[in-house]
């Protein structure tokens, strides 16, 4: 049986490995998402996501309208979903620049840590709703023999406080 916690951990894990997110402002722009990368501060079971980005970004230009972020996650093997919620703002300590920064990131900013286009965001994730995919193989042939597929995925879906 998978509990809440268990598909957290799942989640924070996932992310440390597959780090894409698309990332939208509630009530801006419709919701409308951009694929981010995340950066995880070296903990997989919690706190602050980041996303290096550029001042030209619409994320960055529309966040004085609101900052209530909902960040949309799929792991590469389209077996963990989530939709995180929380609030998105701009980060200035540079300490967390210089621990944060990596090869990948430098490959977007010509002038390095000290490129003026350079932003960093802190998405400090509150709530989330994670979905393990129960859509397996296993699950097809047990419909076939008469089981109820919403038996096994009813263990499968959390919503859980990331604060």
């Amino acid at each position: 049986m998978t509990t809440d916690a268990d598909l957290e951990r799942k989640f924070w894990k996932a992310l440390a490995s597959d780090m894409t997110m698309m990332v939208g402002i509630d009530g801006v722009e419709d919701g409308h998402a951009r694929p981010m990368t995340a950066q995880l501060d070296g903990d997989e079971d919690g706190g602050p996501i980041w996303f290096f980005t550029s001042k030209d970004n619409g994320l960055v230009q529309a966040l004085p309208s609101g900052n209530r972020a909902i960040a949309t996650f799929t792991s590469k093997g389209h077996d963990l979903f989530a939709s995180v919620h929380g609030k998105l703002a701009i980060e200035q300590d540079r300490a967390m620049v210089d621990r944060l920064w990596n090869s990948n990131v430098a490959a977007w900013f010509e002038g390095g840590k000290d490129d003026p286009k350079l932003v960093l965001l802190r998405l400090d994730a509150e709530t989330a709703e994670i979905w393990a995919d129960a859509s397996s193989l296993v699950a097809g042939i047990k419909a076939l023999f008469g089981a109820d597929p919403k038996e096994d995925y009813k263990d499968k879906v959390a919503k859980v406080a990331l604060r």
